[in-house]
């Protein structure tokens, strides 16, 4: 299975294991009609389609349990834990793709605020997940991980308990591979080189992974170079979904380095680390569309949902709407041109889910569902 990361990197072949869960590379697309849509004829605007990353479940999930699920089962994990809020995307990633590679799904999950968008995950995970803790509260979240991981010991299995979004380094590598994919696209000629790319943040994952992978294709001369064949790597505008800290500047850039001196250290090539200066200059964080907080649904959002509602890109109310407010704000003011957009939630239909499957979720999940309005 050969990805660009791996392609660019020969050693990562060995070093790097990784789950085949996607079908990549994912398009890219103009935007011309949502920009009519949108009063703003003729501005350049795309979309990577990571929404179509699989037929299963789809989204920018994929491609970082690729690298997660590689490592679990190279350790000889039985497995894979998911964790994060009631409706996270992640777990419902999770418990859909893991037994494709023999893996058995749980999650720890905390609540959110009640949406229809998150409730159709927290049903497909309560029904699906082998082994599910529900907590009070986000902060019991380091109790919950403990918690799952003795009792799959417990029953002789081997968890490997994951973070919420996968945010580690070597998850984020994943999407170093993605921002490569683009740049291989660029170079292919299949859109024109961005100057912006608008993604939702909120675990951080994606975000850190783009920066490092945007800026070592600049480096390599591939698609993010100028008229002068300078490197040109593209502003990335992480539009917050989560507030702040989780989503702060530094916390982002932590990562990123990170990322970084895991790249060279897998390579063994110490010239991929990255310095903070070289990547805060492409980084710009937006909360202007965050709204009341973690899955609020917002004006703004709703109205980029009536936007791109004659395009098959899918748009929810707590993550991907709110990065695509800002990625239309920036084009109504004629910022950034070209300008992509990052697609993030599936566009795969999930499984449905009767009443009847509910009976045996825990008893939290219930409560929480029962609060939908009828």
């Amino acid at each position: 299975m050969e990805r660009p990361i791996n392609a660019i990197w020969p050693r990562l072949e060995a070093r790097l294991p990784l789950a085949d869960l996607g079908e990549f590379p994912t398009p890219v697309e103009d935007l011309t009609a949502v920009m009519t849509a949108a009063g703003t004829r003729g501005f350049p605007a795309w979309v990577k389609r990571d929404d179509l990353s699989s037929p299963v479940y789809g989204g920018n999930k994929v491609r970082t349990l690729e690298v997660l699920f590689g490592a679990a089962l190279d350790s000889g994990a039985s497995h894979v834990i998911s964790t994060g809020a009631f409706g996270s995307n992640h777990a419902a990633a999770t418990v859909l793709h893991a037994p494709r590679v023999g893996l058995v799904p749980g999650a720890v999950l905390f609540p959110q605020p009640v949406s229809e968008t998150a409730a159709d995950n927290l049903r497909v995970v309560a029904t699906r997940a082998a082994e599910l803790v529900t907590l009070p509260h986000w902060s019991a979240l380091p109790f919950g991980m403990v918690r799952a991981r003795r009792r799959i010991a417990r029953d002789g299995g081997l968890a490997e308990v994951m973070v919420p979004g996968g945010a580690t380094p070597r998850g984020a590598l994943a999407y170093v591979s993605a921002a490569l994919e683009v740049a291989q696209q660029v170079d292919r000629g299949e859109l024109p080189r961005p100057k912006t790319v608008v993604v939702g943040v909120g675990s951080t994952c994606t975000t850190a992974g783009l920066l490092v992978g945007f800026h070592h294709a600049a480096r390599m001369g591939l698609g993010f170079v100028d008229g002068r064949g300078a490197p040109a790597p593209p502003r990335v505008v992480a539009v917050r979904v989560t507030p702040w800290p989780v989503t702060s500047v530094s916390r982002i850039l932590r990562l990123a380095i990170a990322v970084s001196r895991e790249l060279a250290m897998l390579t063994e090539d110490r010239k991929l680390e990255l310095s903070p200066d070289e990547l805060r200059r492409n980084l710009e964080v937006d909360g202007a569309f965050l709204g009341s907080g973690y899955g609020h649904a917002t004006t703004e959002g709703r109205r980029a949902i009536n936007a791109f509602s004659d395009n098959p890109v899918p748009l929810d109310t707590t993550y991907s709407s709110k990065a695509a407010a800002c990625f239309l704000d920036y084009a109504r003011h004629q910022r950034g041109a070209p300008l992509l957009f990052w697609s993030t939630k599936s566009a795969a239909p999930l499984p449905t889910v009767d009443a009847a499957q509910l009976r045996g979720a825990p008893a939290p999940m219930r409560r929480w569902l029962a609060k939908l309005p009828k």
